[in-house]
């Protein structure tokens, strides 16, 4: 596949955010990728990610799911923040399992953005989805 100028953009940009994140280092959020348009990143669960059920707590995967949302809805080099975002939890996740989440744009018309964020584990399971919407700010998040 290849990569055009916007998908280099992008990637930079995801990277420049991500490098500036303190939770995505808290919490070992990795880059798997990212496009005009979409992002994708991953964590590995951890204990103290666990609520008290012993399962991946819901504001953790809010927070991955968040993640992939953000580098997407900055995609385009325009400064992006969430106007509003909620988040369906449909399975489970486990001490061990690797979750990726991947954002994709739904719609961009005028300074708003619709967003969809799937969270899934390694097994092909289903584990959450997130919904966003976000509103353009102004300015490039980096120099081009």
């Amino acid at each position: 596949m290849t990569q055009t100028k916007e998908d280099a953009l992008a990637r930079r940009i995801s990277e420049y955010l991500h490098a500036r994140e303190g939770v995505a280092a808290l919490f070992g959020l990795a880059m798997e990728g990212a496009g005009r348009g979409w992002a994708k990143c991953s964590m590995i669960v951890k204990g103290e990610m666990t609520n008290g059920h012993g399962v991946c707590h819901g504001g953790v995967l809010f927070t991955l799911a968040d993640n992939a949302f953000a580098w997407a809805c900055n995609s385009r080099n325009v400064v992006a923040l969430a106007q509003s975002a909620s988040i369906n939890f449909l399975s489970p996740a486990r001490i061990g399992e690797k979750l990726t989440a991947h954002a994709r744009e739904e719609a961009n018309v005028g300074r708003t953005g619709v967003y969809t964020v799937t969270i899934a584990a390694e097994d092909g399971r289903m584990i959450a989805v997130f919904q966003g919407l976000s509103r353009t700010a102004g300015g490039n998040v980096v120099e081009e």
